[in-house]
């Protein structure tokens, strides 16, 4: 049943609300007019110049032509009302003709744009997603002038009303896809969506792998590469960080830099974060295989190096790895809490001190000290914040098998690993493509940066309407 707007309906809605106003005056004709407002939802600068002057100085035939603020709407029903209210909307009564009207007024209220704190480049553009939806759409738009560069709005959460924009370039993207997303954020049904990340959580092919199926960047030009790409790109209002799909687990260790940086030292420096990725889940795992069960695999100099030190230790390899792992992560995890100027001090003297103050009570052994230096250090390589916290759950899985298996745990828990990235999907599309299935055209981007000039197609991975980069511009526009 729909509920006409009258001015008891409306105050009814907003009893208890503080910050709500509501005005009866007269213009400056002698005609009454009623305003209601929620005060912290509008410009108020904007209110007196385009809404309260114009209606003093009153010099047309009606209330609403009168006013100097564009894009006004009738109102038939409370719940559209209602919707504009909390939307930041001024609504107007025309005490004459009887009519209720809307004045979209919202507060600007945004931080500057910004230079990225979680994915900072050396060379390359500085800025960075806000939290204002149609600022960041407009990020991405000069980015991309194109008029197939499309946008859909949906709306999520009954209670946070949380605005979600899907883009994508038509014409070039996989019209698969799109069905696909559509379908996913129609059947979204929860109340509260205060992040990027939640709306993810609620696409995901699987939801319990350790493994993000979207990439969430806060960088403009990451997304508008995407989308030349034939990916799809969802914008969430009230959060900085974008999603970006589908993606395949080698999307997440590369970088924006290294469009930027030359081919050869781009290409190093992909090759330097897979290796360190590898050897951060690996190496103190391995430790405690060799030192467990493979002590002879070691080379004899080494082998008395490792005795030396472990010699006066009353833990186990297991539960001296153990120890020391989670001590290292309460560090990490403390530093990101504690304020920004003293954060970089705690981690740097609190692990110098706890890892001297540990070998020297004979908690831990100098040369674990030193692997977990290295360890720690190579997992900070990976671009993505998320891939860094999952390989952690993933290097304890490893530690486990390793202590009861040695190196065949480890080659177990690998197959493992694999076999789960194997079956990942993110929008129903191979998470280890172009490796499983096979595109061999892709691997000139893949664990090295060809040239650009060479880079003529577009990924085949992502079924692009059209494959060839040097297209004619009329194609796409």
């Amino acid at each position: 049943m729909i509920m006409s707007v009258t001015l008891d309906a409306l105050k009814q809605l907003v009893v208890n609300m503080n910050d709500a106003e509501i005005i009866e005056r007269q213009t400056g004709q002698g005609h009454p007019v009623t305003l209601l407002f929620i005060r912290t939802l509008i410009d108020q600068e904007r209110l007196n110049e385009a809404v309260i002057g114009p209606l003093n100085g009153r010099s047309h035939d009606t209330i609403i032509g009168s006013l100097a603020a564009p894009h006004d709407a009738k109102i038939t029903a409370l719940n559209e009302a209602r919707k504009h209210l909390l939307q930041g909307s001024v609504l107007i009564h025309d005490g004459i003709r009887d009519e209720w009207w809307a004045v979209p007024l919202p507060n600007p209220l945004a931080r500057s744009i910004e230079t990225s704190e979680t994915e900072t480049i050396i060379f390359g553009p500085k800025d960075s997603f806000s939290e204002q939806l149609e600022q960041n759409i407009t990020l991405i738009r000069r980015r991309l002038p194109l008029a197939a560069l499309k946008t859909e709005t949906y709306t999520l959460g009954s209670l946070s009303q949380t605005t979600v924009v899907l883009m994508y370039i038509d014409g070039l993207t996989n019209p698969e896809f799109i069905s696909i997303a559509r379908n996913k954020i129609t059947a979204i049904d929860f109340d509260l969506f205060l992040d990027s990340s939640h709306v993810a959580a609620f696409m995901e092919d699987q939801n319990h792998s350790l493994f993000p199926q979207f990439m969430q960047t806060d960088r403009p030009d990451s997304c508008a590469y995407s989308l030349g790409l034939g990916k799809l790109v969802l914008l969430v209002n009230n959060t900085p960080f974008a999603l970006i799909a589908p993606i395949t687990l080698f999307h997440l260790f590369q970088s924006p830099e290294d469009y930027i940086n030359r081919w050869l030292v781009a290409s190093v420096l992909r090759c330097l974060r897979y290796f360190s990725f590898f050897l951060s889940i690996t190496l103190i795992p391995m430790y405690v295989a060799l030192t467990t069960h493979h002590y002879q695999m070691l080379p004899l100099q080494i082998l008395f190096v490792v005795l030396e030190s472990r010699s006066k230790l009353p833990l186990t390899p297991f539960w001296e790895a153990f120890l020391m792992l989670v001590t290292l992560e309460i560090l990490k995890e403390a530093s990101l809490r504690m304020p920004t100027k003293t954060s970089q001090t705690l981690g740097v003297i609190g692990g110098i001190v706890i890892g001297q103050a540990a070998v020297q009570a004979g908690f831990a052994s100098q040369v674990l000290i030193v692997l977990m230096g290295i360890s720690a250090v190579a997992s900070f390589l990976v671009p993505n914040y998320l891939v860094t916290k999952s390989s952690l759950i993933i290097q304890f899985l490893f530690l486990a098998l390793a202590s009861l298996l040695g190196i065949p745990g480890m080659v177990l828990g690998s197959t493992a690993v694999l076999a789960h990235l194997n079956g990942l999907t993110s929008l129903k599309q191979p998470y280890l493509a172009p490796i499983s299935p096979f595109y061999w055209k892709e691997w000139m981007d893949l664990f090295i940066r060809g040239p650009l000039r060479f880079m003529n197609f577009r990924p085949e991975s992502l079924k692009p309407l059209y494959k060839w980069r040097k297209q004619p511009k009329e194609k796409i526009t």
